[in-house]
């Protein structure tokens, strides 16, 4: 297995990035930079579908919202009409899941590589300059700058991945909570409110702890993961637009 992961992952990624290094005037910064525009770009043919389907979940959601209110105390009945609606409409909800896998396993193999140039600073005789701008890659950012740029890109990315139009949901709310009031019923909290609030967690956590693993990460492994979230950013705005950002942006507006 190890031999495996040195074959398809660990020595392309270390030969490569030395490559890259010579090609770059010798400059560490540049050469993952340029690693991460070509980890990404050989990715792109699985990640397209990816987001495309994902874009179509969104797109699907009113839909399944629906199904939910109507079998909602049928749950095999609930997921037959699911997989019925997915199958009509070409969806994978799985297929999002491999581009992510993929991501995080060259995390795994360039965090290797990264440890083997702080330990041995050299590479077949070579040895390698880890300093670029006022970093040394081979250490934490002490500055604590591409740890929160880590996070604050990866918050922009979750929240462009957001469906952007919840009308449906808000307008079922309402008529519930009307029809609870006109039973004489107090309203009682929605299932889907803890789902959303949870959802909006989420949201927040995972570049919280985008920040918090960049800090004790090798600051090279921060721009890599700077450089992939910003690629993934252009990706999603040619497919999805700015999705659930919108009213974010037009928050900020107002309180401009």
């Amino acid at each position: 297995m190890a031999n495996l992961w040195n074959t398809l992952l660990y020595n392309p990624l270390l030969q490569t990035l030395l490559f890259l290094y010579h090609l770059l005037f010798n400059n560490f910064g540049l050469a993952v930079l340029a690693l991460t525009v070509l980890i990404r770009a050989i990715l792109v043919p699985i990640t397209i579908p990816a987001l495309k389907s994902a874009k179509k979940m969104a797109d699907l959601k009113p839909h399944l919202d629906a199904l939910k209110e109507k079998h909602g105390n049928d749950k095999q009945r609930l997921q037959a009409e699911q997989l019925r609606l997915y199958r009509e409409h070409g969806v994978n909800p799985a297929a999002g899941c491999l581009p992510y896998l993929l991501q995080f396993l060259v995390l795994i193999a360039l965090y290797q590589v990264f440890i083997f140039f702080i330990q041995h600073g050299k590479v077949d005789s070579t040895i390698v300059n880890m300093k670029f701008l006022w970093w040394d890659l081979a250490k934490p950012d002490k500055t604590y700058i591409l740890p929160i740029v880590a996070g604050l890109t990866q918050l922009v990315l979750s929240l462009m991945m957001m469906p952007e139009n919840k009308k449906l949901e808000v307008r079922n709310e309402k008529l519930e909570r009307k029809l609870e009031t006109t039973n004489n019923q107090p309203p009682t909290p929605k299932k889907e409110d803890m789902q959303e609030s949870m959802q909006k967690q989420m949201l927040f956590f995972m570049p919280a702890m985008t920040v918090f693993i960049g800090i004790s990460l090798p600051s090279g492994l921060a721009l890599y993961w700077v450089a992939t979230t910003v690629f993934s950013l252009v990706q999603q705005y040619f497919i999805t637009g700015i999705g659930g950002l919108k009213p974010y942006l037009a928050k900020l507006k107002i309180g401009a």
